[in-house]
């Protein structure tokens, strides 16, 4: 009987929930026993799924923020994840992991070229763990327009993942792969998960012994013959959104020769099965939002309440962006550099593949003054928190009053003092203005309020 073929993708992600001025992540009551939310959720998922070797079995993306938390604070588990993948590429040539936007930035709300800034940390992040370059990338939330996608291909990506409610066309050959054109007369390879298998083993995950059971039910009827299967999903599904999700995912795992099929991963059969049939993506969409991205703009029907305050909040990092890339770019051109390709190479320094001084001797500024140096480093310093307030997360949830908002306005925050450090110019007022009208429905709290909190 010939095979069909059963790919699971994984999306680990955490965001970064440290303190931006001390490094430290503060205690997260809400995650007790453990200390904070990166511990517990480590010890629910990322150990035991390591320890089970999942990580050399499966397809899997691992944001750069979880990779570096999990480097400094739980080395086994980050080392059995690295080789993992690592043993996986020796095998079979090509690699299972693939990369992440570096601070799981919503692309299509992005600017171009922070588009291609969070693309390159991404990639370059991946390369640096990992030892290789990434073939794939994971969209974060799975967000989508054909900029995003050109500038993928411009970067050498050679395939993402989306959900069948995202794409146009005739579905004829499974989860594909597909080809969308683009523009620049390059195209990108898309393979697209069957949403509703995704969502029966996200949300309704059979306890193991009726996984049989589940298993005739949903995969048996969805397999055809020399096509592919996908089920794509969060990561943390395994251990610990469903306690009992890793010795369920191992049942799946080890079920290939009852339902004639063969487990695969995206890169190793993109190689085998290169993309035969176009399809058209529908832009502005993601896998958790039915709004057209309005999670993330202004809220919508996707989380309860008034949702006002995500299109202030937006308005207000926009704003300090803009002023501080107005900073940074007056720099850059008093010393005769390209800014944007200067902090797209900063991702070095940030993964400590170099040193600061040693950085800018690389690009050509050897010559500059300690004071001069000094400057230039805390700009680039600043642009990195700068970043990291459009993590997803900031606008994903109902409320202005919680942790992730908080997070995004304290990384402002950090690139405000920076800035202030390296020039003296002060655009703290100009912030709290902006974040003064940023209120939650709930408890009243502003964004400004929360500034005054962080700076005390």
């Amino acid at each position: 009987m010939p095979d069909g073929f059963l790919c699971i993708h994984g999306h680990f992600y955490q965001p970064p929930r440290s303190d931006p001025s001390t490094g430290q992540i503060p205690q997260e009551a809400s995650a007790a026993p453990y200390a904070n939310w990166n511990e517990r959720i480590t010890a629910e998922c990322y150990s035991p799924m390591a320890m089970a070797g999942h990580f050399e079995k499966i397809s899997f993306n691992l944001g750069s923020t979880l990779a570096r938390w999990l480097a400094q604070n739980a080395e086994e588990t980050y080392r059995l994840i690295v080789s993992g993948e690592q043993a996986y590429h020796s095998a079979h040539g090509v690699g299972n992991g693939l990369a992440q936007p570096a601070h799981h930035t919503i692309l299509p709300m992005a600017r171009r070229r922070d588009k291609i800034c969070q693309v390159r940390w991404g990639m370059v992040s991946f390369a640096h763990r990992f030892g290789h370059p990434p073939a794939g990338m994971w969209l974060p939330e799975m967000a989508v327009d054909l900029e995003t996608l050109e500038t993928l291909a411009t970067e050498g990506v050679r395939f993402v993942i989306l959900s069948d409610e995202q794409v146009q066309g005739e579905l004829i050959s499974g989860a594909g792969p597909y080809r969308v054109p683009l523009s620049s007369s390059k195209d990108m390879g898309v393979f697209v998960r069957d949403r509703s298998l995704s969502n029966a083993l996200s949300f309704g995950m059979p306890e193991p012994d009726s996984i049989q059971e589940w298993l005739d039910q949903h995969l048996a009827p969805r397999r055809r013959d020399d096509e592919l299967l996908l089920i794509a999903t969060d990561g943390e599904t395994f251990g610990h959104h469903n306690p009992q999700g890793i010795e369920v995912l191992t049942d799946i795992l080890s079920a290939e020769a009852d339902y004639a099929l063969r487990m695969t991963t995206l890169e190793f059969y993109l190689q085998q099965n290169p993309p035969q049939h176009d399809i058209a993506i529908i832009e502005n969409t993601a896998w958790s939002c039915s709004h057209r991205l309005g999670r993330w703009v202004t809220g919508c029907d996707c989380t309860p309440g008034d949702g006002c305050w995500k299109g202030t909040l937006r308005r207000a990092l926009d704003n300090l962006a803009c002023d501080l890339d107005t900073i940074f770019i007056k720099e850059t051109q008093r010393l005769e550099v390209e800014a944007w390709e200067l902090r797209d190479n900063y991702i070095t320094v940030v993964l400590g593949e170099m040193d600061g001084s040693s950085f800018l001797v690389r690009h050509g500024l050897g010559h500059l003054k300690s004071q001069a140096e000094h400057r230039l480093l805390l700009l680039l310093e600043a642009q990195l928190y700068r970043q990291r307030m459009y993590a997803s997360c900031t606008f994903f949830f109902d409320d202005l009053d919680r942790l992730e908002p908080r997070y995004a306005i304290a990384n402002g925050l950090r690139a405000l003092d920076l800035t202030r450090q390296a020039t003296g110019e002060d655009l703290t007022s100009s912030f709290h203005r902006d974040l003064s009208v940023v209120v939650s429905g709930t408890s009243g709290l502003s964004g400004a309020d929360v500034l005054e909190e962080l700076s005390s």
